[in-house]
This record gives C-alpha cells, structure tokens and sequence, in this order.
C-alpha cells in the first residue's frame, strides 16, 4: 500500500531529518539463468536498490548555550551532522524499515539513514 501524493513538482518535495527519498530501480524480470519470475517475488526481498534523488539536512545537533561566555554569538540556528548519500547515489537499503509513497504514477520510497546499506558512488556517470 502507498501513500499517494497529489503534487506537480518533485522539486517542491523538501526531506526531513535523516531521512532519503529513493527511486526504486525497476525490479529483474528474469534470473540469471532465464527463467522469468512472477510478479511480487521481487517485493518479499530483504533488500532492494534504487537511486538517491533527494537527502535530508541531517542529524540535529542542538545548540549549546553558554551564559558565562557573553561573547560569543546567540544563534539559535539549528546544526545538522550531515548525510552521506548524495543525489545520484545508488543505494541498497532494506525493505523494512522503508515507506511507500506514489508520486505522478511512480513509486518512491522514504528510508532512514540508518536503513541504507550501501552506497554506490560513479562520480563520471553524470559528466558525459
């Protein structure tokens, strides 16, 4: 079951916290050997892959207050420890702790930092 989002543009979409939107890749409709596999076998995996398209700012930090140091600047300003996705990234995260969401008939999915297993970085992919 997914969430369905009734918006135009992805760009106005802005991520929270630790959390990465990811654009599942399209699932194998064959195995290596050739046979064809049914639809949903791909969907009861443990992990799935998919390409990172927006990150959070990252863990907040709170800001410290020091009231014997009247020097230094009062920013109230909220501090991130950030993210190592970045868009362009493939990642492979798990299933579980992953939430469906569907977007202009396509299906993305929301998974915490801490769901992301691996990430695959091609840094020439894009400049070609």
């Amino acid at each position: 079951m997914a969430f369905n989002i009734e918006e135009s543009d992805l760009e106005k979409f802005i991520v929270i916290g630790d959390r990465v939107l990811i654009k599942p890749k399209s699932p194998q409709e064959k195995t290596k050997s050739g046979l064809y596999l049914p639809p949903g076998v791909q969907e009861k995996e443990k992990i799935h892959s998919g390409y990172v398209l927006k990150v959070g700012p990252g863990y907040p930090i709170p800001a410290i207050q020091d009231m014997d140091e009247p020097w230094k600047d009062k920013s109230d300003d909220v501090k991130y420890v950030p993210l190592q996705p970045k868009p362009g990234d493939l990642a492979v995260y798990l299933q579980n702790s992953s939430y469906e969401i569907e977007f202009n008939n396509e299906r993305y999915v929301i998974v915490p930092h801490s769901a992301i297993l691996l990430l695959i970085r091609d840094e020439g992919l894009f400049k070609k």
